[in-house]
């Protein structure tokens, strides 16, 4: 499953679920502030920032596809994973629009799945890829922030 479509539906669960049984973690008003926050984050990091940086090095935004050069410039420099981090971030900026302490809740397994299942496997793939090169940039650059 490509990770965007399951945040989609997992925010969409928790959302559901918030519908059906209600419970506000902020008020509405800051809520709303908070999300407009974290959405404009995700919005910046992931599609303005980071793809942006994988297309001008020439290498692949898709995950389900071979990388051809390790990206370690723009918001690579300070995580390995921004569009994941960006993800998260739409992610909890719709929950906390949508006021879903079910979605915010439904985020933390959805994390703790990401690192195990998806970005493990994305960066065993890059070590044998890129070997040494890659391993520096993991000591120095770190998974999330």
């Amino acid at each position: 499953v490509p990770p965007p479509l399951l945040y989609a539906a997992v925010i969409c669960l928790g959302v559901l679920v918030s519908v059906r049984y209600p419970v506000d973690f902020l008020p509405q008003g800051p809520a709303r502030a908070l999300g407009g926050l974290l959405l404009a984050a995700g919005i910046a990091l992931g599609p303005v920032w980071g793809v942006r940086t994988l297309l001008m090095a020439g290498t692949t935004v898709r995950p389900d596809k071979p990388a051809t050069r390790l990206v370690t410039a723009g918001p690579f420099r300070f995580s390995r994973n921004p569009l994941y981090l960006a993800l998260t971030l739409l992610y909890a900026g719709i929950a906390a629009m949508t006021n879903s302490f079910w979605a915010l809740l439904l985020l933390v397994p959805l994390t703790v799945f990401m690192s195990l299942f998806v970005i493990r496997r994305e960066e065993e793939h890059l070590a044998r890829i890129f070997g040494e090169e890659y391993r520096r940039y993991k000591a120095r650059v770190r998974r999330w922030l």
